[in-house]
Order: structure tokens, then C-alpha cells, then sequence
């Protein structure tokens, strides 16, 4: 079966489970992995910032992320199809008591401007108070669009004069950075927060990163522990991480090429990055439908949404799997 999902579904390879078990650990809520406290200080630098605190997802990086910006009561403004807004059941009203306004937007794209626009820091007695913003990059429900850096600039830009906060939603911010070539650093700049994942282009098996400033980061372990997130010898984890870092960030280029493969067969747009989304609207089926057609040819694939169906290209596709999801899908996209 030709798993297209999404590449959270990749296995570890020999290589980085030999780098899991050679990993030197110790019990991470005592501080006394060394493996786990290399790797926070690896990633913090590769995006400027003074500190990362390990998570287990990226939805609790980000929760925690937001957390440390948004005090309950108060609010997140973000686009209506973003992660935190859809796909974490919640967390952010239930985990935090903050309350969150949306944006639209056309396939996850950032207008500096809209968002801005909805923002109302300092509401009064009456009105809920706007606290920071988040933005997500890639962004999943919109295809792997690659965030515009002049928009990020001028967010940053008017969040600065609001007095608002600004977290970024990373967790595939290493496709990103391949496909726009904006390094690392230059992300971080203009988020305090940024939330970064590992277990999906990458291939790490778990993990996720917040990060921050060092005050900001204590503040987190605190609430990570609180969660029930607090791990004990973690450096297993943080082994696949580091050869994740080390031999799988350039090749995510191939995964964007096969993208692209598949988007023409489909007849659709090329994508920024690693997601193919249809919009399967002018056909007779709807997407759960069409995903079953896709099962039945040996594929799988997401239905996101009633006419949304999500393929989600990985390290673990070979170049047989791109040309029979190719072939299958010319021949079963028929209106």
C-alpha cells in the first residue's frame, strides 16, 4: 500500500536507529540528559533564539507556545484553516482559557494586513483584548503553502507598533526553508514563539520543539510537566532528531519534485512544497469516496474536509510509488 497521508508515516531508517541507541541519556525532568539538552541548544541556535524545551508533538509546542503569550481571557488571532484553530481539538480554549478569532485566507496564505486589521489590543472592559498572533508555515490545509517573508516582515512590522506578540506554528518549516531559501535564523527573528516539529519531512519517529527565550522556556517546563508531558531519558529521541538534522533537511527537495509529479497528473496547481491537495468538488464522488477509490488502486490518502483530499508526499515513497499514484490518479480523476 502507497501511503500517502501524510509524512508523519515514515519509519525510522537502520542508520538513525543505531544514532537512537547510541544516544547517551538520563532522566530529562531532572535536566540530566545530555542528549535531549545538545539538541535544545542546536535548534535554539539554528533559529536564533536563547533557548528550546523538547516536546512529544507539535500540537504541545504549540499549545505551549501560545500559552506563554495569551493569558486566559485573552486572545489569539489566527487564519480559519490554521492547525491550532482546526486540527488540536480545541487545546487553546480548553488546555488555556484563551479565546481565538480568525482570518480567511486563500490557501493559508498570510495577509499581513487582515490580520492586523481584526487585531484589538487593549479593548476595554467590554471587548476581548488581542494578545499575539500566530502564523503557520507550511501551512498543512492549505496545500504546504509557503509563507511570503515580505508578509511575515510587515506583520512584524504592525505587531510591533500594537504591542502584540507574534508564535509561529513551524512544524514544517524545514520545507519551507528549502523551497523559499530563507535560512533558519531569518525566520526566527520575527516570532518570540516558534513551534518546530521532527517527525514529519524529517522522519524522526516523535518530537517537537518550542522555542524562546530562556525565561520563557523555564515558564514552559513548568507547564509541559503540568500536561503530563514530562519525560524521563528522552536522548533516545533526540538521537533520531540529530541525524534527522544532520542527513534529512536537503532531501526534502525530493519530496517537493515528487509533489509536483503528482499534482500534474491530477491537473492541479504545483504545490510550494510536499502537499497535494484536491479539491474534488466537480467530480462524482466526494472525498471520503474518492479516498476510498484510492484504497481499492493501492493508495492511501486523506480525506480532510467534504471535497478536500490531502496527498502528502515523504522519504519513504519510492520512485515506483510516484508513478503508479500517477497513473492511478489520471485514470480515476474522470468528471
Amino acid at each position: 500500500m502507497i501511503d500517502l497521508r501524510s509524512d508523519t508515516v515514515t519509519k525510522p531508517s537502520a542508520a538513525m536507529l543505531d544514532a537512537m541507541m547510541s544516544s547517551k541519556v538520563g532522566d530529562d525532568v531532572y535536566g540530566d540528559d545530555p542528549t535531549v539538552n545538545a539538541l535544545e541548544e542546536r535548534v535554539a541556535s539554528m533559529f536564533g533564539k536563547e533557548a528550546g524545551l523538547f516536546s512529544p508533538t507539535g500540537s504541545l509546542s504549540n499549545q505551549l507556545g501560545i500559552r506563554l503569550l495569551v493569558k486566559p481571557g485573552e486572545e489569539l488571532i489566527l487564519d480559519q484553516t490554521a492547525h491550532i484553530a482546526r486540527a488540536e481539538l480545541g487545546a487553546a480554549a480548553a488546555f488555556s482559557g484563551i479565546t481565538t478569532r480568525t482570518f480567511p485566507s486563500i490557501k493559508g496564505k498570510l495577509d499581513a494586513q487582515t490580520a492586523l486589521d481584526l487585531a484589538h489590543p487593549d479593548a476595554g472592559p467590554y471587548l476581548v483584548s488581542t494578545k499575539a498572533i500566530a502564523v503557520e508555515d507550511t501551512h498543512n490545509f492549505g496545500g504546504g503553502t509557503v509563507q511570503s517573508l515580505d508578509e511575515i516582515k510587515k506583520l512584524y512590522s504592525g505587531s510591533q507598533e500594537l504591542g502584540l506578540s507574534l508564535h509561529m506554528d513551524g512544524a514544517r518549516i524545514w520545507n519551507a526553508h528549502v523551497a523559499s531559501g530563507t535560512s533558519f535564523s531569518e525566520y526566527g527573528k520575527y516570532f518570540e514563539t516558534f513551534s518546530v516539529c521532527f517527525s514529519k519531512g524529517l522522519g524522526a519517529p516523535v518530537g517537537s520543539m518550542i522555542l524562546t527565550t530562556k525565561a520563557k522556556v523555564a515558564e514552559a517546563r513548568i507547564w509541559r510537566k503540568r500536561y503530563g508531558a514530562g519525560m524521563r531519558q528522552i536522548g533516545l529521541l533526540a538521537g533520531a532528531i540529530n541525524y534527522a538534522l544532520d542527513h534529512n533537511i536537503d532531501r526534502l527537495k525530493i519530496d517537493h519534485q515528487n509533489a509536483a509529479k503528482i499534482a500534474e497528473a491530477a491537473g492541479v496547481a504545483k504545490p510550494d512544497t510536499n502537499i497535494v491537495a484536491l479539491d474534488v468538488s466537480k467530480f462524482p464522488f466526494d472525498a471520503a469516496q474518492y479516498a476510498a477509490i484510492l484504497k481499492e488502486n493501492g493508495i492511501l490518502a486523506g480525506a480532510l474536509g467534504m471535497n478536500f483530499v490531502r496527498l502528502v508526499t515523504h522519504m519513504d515513497l519510492t520512485d515506483a510509488d510516484i508513478e503508479k499514484t500517477c497513473e492511478v490518479l489520471k485514470r480515476t480523476l474522470v468528471a
